[in-house]
């Protein structure tokens, strides 16, 4: 009972991992499972038809009428051939896509994945073990789809071979026997046959497992080591770093690593070792079942029980029928073996997104006075620790802004600044206390429109090997007047017109050969540019002129408020002398707000931590 729900469980993982690879790419699978049965048509047509041509030769025949089955065997195999090399030209396409719908899938799998799993390591470390598993050996989906053709095929096969056969075990031979003979002749030889031909199977099947067992267990250990191995491939092929490679010549150093992790001779002796014993049992239990066949269907010949043309069709479709069942088993041990990396998918895309999903539309809240933008923030006590975590990142946080202010959130590294930023974009929900906009609690909001009012410029920012004006507006097509527009507020008009292509220019030389590189000041101008092309009444600027040159940051300081115009500005940033133009100003230290106010009042407080910080830096400018 216990094996029995086993199998059960494992066929349902069988069964539902096809069911992703449909909704993954559908195409793969019919257009394989056409060609499957396009490649089983064809020897059995050809077999059975061959078998009536000999038939018909022994009964003498016209040659008119032998020529009838000849005209059929080509004829199909004809149109079979036609068929299937329409159906191959769609597989080969199919084939090359599906490695990039499966990295889509995934990728949309993370854009709906709550932002907590995002960011714990664990999470990481398992896409990077689904995606080593098929790259590296072609685990998970993708044995799905090669195993497709392999599993149409033997299923067809073995409804032909029985259909086909099922004379062989009901025929009798004419007139009286006696001893041996009369016993091939009685339905209890079909039976000790059939039997055979189970306990062959059954055999097989022992032997596939264990060495399909021995193989995915020593794929399994390798599972590490590819890792790292595709890491250092990765290293010596970035050119981003073949300037340090070069300088402090790590070449060797990368390539001997590298080499370290790919020579593992013993796990490749374990499996040439295991498939060795095994498929000597097996032929040898084939040769057993076959010979006994062949004199089974030789003898039932010889006693006039069928003819010539049977013979050969009997002996031919049997042994297909053998050769079926065991693939048939064989891809079942392969399927379940694989059911590991399968699973590992499924805790993947299964994991669950906590977070309440409002329904109230953000715009609209929009009609306090004061205009669609009159929005107003509150943190009100507010408590966070991060999920596994038994400390507080912030502890009764306490602060409200309205529409149109500049506020300033200053403090040590690990002060809480980075978190109250994720708070306030819902990346999480507080532990304790609520966040409200315009008076109600931000959860009740529909959870894309609540973000479509944020714009942020992260510290950790990231711009793409796409055209100028795409990274810009984060969009194939755009406006362009618009683009322009807001890299001249973010101070990268001069540099557009140095561009070689304008807005068209791609950036970096990942995919273009004419890319241009940027520096980080300049990438930072157009990650600037980008937040305030998306034109949400929130913008935050995660230390948003770390990159830039005293000049250019001068630039942006004076020119900020006409940059963020009527919008709220949230401001983080280490430079305390880059918040003075700010209306307001929060001091965090140890995930409190320790002080509230503006630079004057702020500083006038000698026992202030925002006093303290400000003289540690002024130091390095007074000496």
């Amino acid at each position: 009972m216990f094996e029995l729900k086993k199998a059960k469980c494992e066929l349902q993982t069988i069964l539902r991992g096809y069911k992703l690879l449909y909704s993954i790419d559908k195409d793969i699978i019919i257009y394989k499972a056409l060609r499957a049965a396009i490649a089983v048509v064809s020897p059995y047509t050809t077999l059975y038809f061959t078998a009536q041509l000999i038939s018909g030769i022994a009964a003498g025949k016209t040659f008119g009428q032998l020529m009838v089955y000849a005209a059929l065997i080509v004829t199909i195999n004809l149109i079979m051939s036609v068929l299937s090399r329409l159906v191959s030209r769609k597989i080969r396409i199919a084939d090359q896509n599906l490695w990039n719908s499966i990295s889509l899938y995934f990728n949309s799998v993370n854009m709906k994945m709550q932002y907590e799993h995002l960011e714990n390591p664990a999470t990481h470390l398992k896409r990077d073990r689904i995606f080593q598993a098929q790259n590296a050996n072609g685990f998970g989906v993708m044995l799905l789809s090669w195993q497709v053709e392999t599993f149409v095929n033997v299923i067809a096969s073995i409804i032909l071979s029985v259909a086909l056969t099922l004379g062989l075990f009901t025929l009798k031979a004419p007139g009286e026997y006696h001893g041996m003979w009369n016993f091939v002749n009685s339905p209890l030889s079909a039976l000790i046959i059939l039997g055979l031909l189970c306990l062959n199977i059954i055999t097989s099947i022992k032997m596939t497992g264990k060495s399909s067992a021995v193989f995915y267990n020593e794929i399994k250990n390798l599972a590490d080591q590819n890792r790292v191995s595709f890491f250092y491939l990765e290293l010596l092929g970035n050119y981003e770093s073949a300037a340090e490679i070069r300088i402090f010549n790590e070449s060797p150093l990368i390539q001997k690593s590298w080499l370290n992790y790919m020579l593992h001779p013993v796990y490749t002796t374990n499996i040439v070792r295991a498939n060795a014993r095994f498929a000597r049992v097996q032929t040898g239990s084939g040769f057993v079942m076959n010979l006994v066949l062949y004199i089974f269907i030789g003898a039932k010949a010889y006693m006039g029980a069928f003819g010539i043309g049977n013979f050969v069709l009997y002996t031919g479709t049997v042994a297909k029928f053998v050769s079926a069942v065991t693939s048939l088993f064989d891809t079942f041990a392969r399927l379940k073996n694989n059911n590991i990396y399968l699973r590992e998918i499924f805790e993947y895309i299964d994991m669950p997104n906590t977070m309440y999903q409002g329904t109230l539309p953000v715009e609209k809240r929009a009609f306090c006075e004061g205009g669609d933008n009159d929005y107003e923030i509150e943190f009100r006590d507010v408590s966070f620790k991060y999920p596994a975590s038994e400390e507080y990142a912030l502890r009764h946080v306490s602060v409200k802004f309205h529409v149109g202010e500049r506020l300033a959130v200053v403090g040590m590294n690990g002060s809480g600044k980075t978190t109250f930023i994720k708070l306030l974009c819902r990346l999480y929900d507080p532990t304790e206390g609520e966040i409200l906009l315009n008076g109600i609690d931000i959860k009740k909001y529909d959870y894309d429109e609540y973000m479509s009012i944020f714009s942020v410029v992260f510290q950790d920012f990231k711009l793409f090997s796409f055209s100028l004006g795409q990274n810009v507006a984060a969009s194939v097509k755009y406006d362009r007047e618009r683009v322009k527009a807001c890299l001249e507020k973010a101070g990268f008009g001069a540099r557009l017109q140095e561009m070689p292509e304008g807005l068209d220019t791609c950036l970096y030389k990942d995919f273009e050969e004419r890319g241009v590189e940027i520096s980080g000041g300049e990438a930072q101008k157009i990650a600037l540019a980008r937040a305030l092309y998306k034109d949400a009444p929130f913008i935050v600027l995660d230390e948003p002129t770390a990159a830039l040159d005293p000049v250019a940051e001068y630039e942006v300081y004076f020119k900020f408020n006409e940059i963020v115009g009527n919008k709220t500005a949230i401001y983080i940033s280490h430079r305390l002398s880059s918040c003075r133009f700010c209306d307001e100003i929060a001091v965090f230290d140890n995930g409190k707000i320790v002080q509230q106010g503006n630079h004057e009042e702020l500083i006038a407080d000698e026992n202030g931590k925002y006093h303290e910080l400000w003289y540690a830096q002024a130091q390095y400018y007074n000496t």
